[in-house]
Order: C-alpha cells, then structure tokens, then sequence
C-alpha cells in the first residue's frame, strides 16, 4: 500500500507540475485514469480504456526494437496517419500493463516516443484513438536483460 500511495503522490505531482508549465491543460491532467496504469492484465487496461474492439491497423505503426539488450531502457514510438486523440503503450507481461498514455491535442502532428522498462520478452501494443475508435499495432519486443526487477 505503501509504494502505491508514493506512486499516487508521485504521478500527482509530475501531473501538477505540466499542467501548471502547460505541458498539458488542467482538463488533461484530471483526466488521468488511475484506474487503467493499476490495470494488471491487457483485458483489464483494454477494458477500463474503452479499447476491447481495438482492431489491428496498417495506418498505426509501433516503432521499437527487436531485441531489446536493457530492459531498463526500451526506446519505443507510435507514429500514425490518423488524426489521433488518445495513444497508449501496453506490455503484455509487465506487472502493470499500460505504461504510457498520451492525449493528442488537436491540429498537431500524431507522433509520440517514450522509453520504458521490460522485465521480460512481451508484446508490446500501441493504441490510437481516432474519431473515437481505437486502432492497434503488436510487436514482440525480446529483452535479454530484465528491467522491472528481472
């Protein structure tokens, strides 16, 4: 309970700070889903995100490597030709599925890249909400070196 209540406070405040440098509005900053980043399985993440009839779409592109050497450190990036509202990043067999969520705002280019951690070889799911669909693409991302733990 202890590391849950220090993460709480922790996304709270990186969220508080970006709204108040206006990163991100204020609206976007409560629209943070607790709930889905607490998800454990991609059921769960796909179903509290609204995405369960997520289908499979050329036009969304899942930039990552093959093989990743740190698991620590895994550089991944959605690209799309959509006009995306909302992308998330899902790994299928981390402790918490979802590991990123960003929401697009309008007129501005769909592109977004993070870097996350990997305890193992998983797949790894980009998700774009356009026009109130959600869109996919799945990669399985080796990791020969664990990094959430492992």
């Amino acid at each position: 309970m202890n590391q849950q209540r220090r993460s709480l406070m922790k996304y709270s405040a990186v969220f508080g700070l970006m709204a108040s440098t206006g990163l991100i509005s204020l609206a976007q900053a409560q629209e943070w889903n607790k709930a889905a980043f607490e998800g454990k399985s991609l059921d769960d993440v796909f179903k509290i995100l609204g995405a369960s009839g997520a289908d499979k779409s050329a036009a969304v592109t899942l930039v990552a490597p093959d093989i990743a050497e740190n698991g620590a450190v895994v550089p991944v990036g959605i690209n799309t030709t959509l006009k995306a509202e909302q992308m998330a990043i899902l790994v299928e067999k981390n402790p918490s599925a979802l590991a990123a969520q960003f929401f697009i705002p309008a007129g501005t280019d769909a592109f977004v890249t993070t870097r996350m951690k990997m305890g193992q070889t998983s797949n790894v799911y980009a998700l774009v909400k356009a026009d109130g669909k959600w869109n996919m693409a799945v990669k399985e991302v080796k990791v020969t070196l664990g990094g959430c733990g492992g």
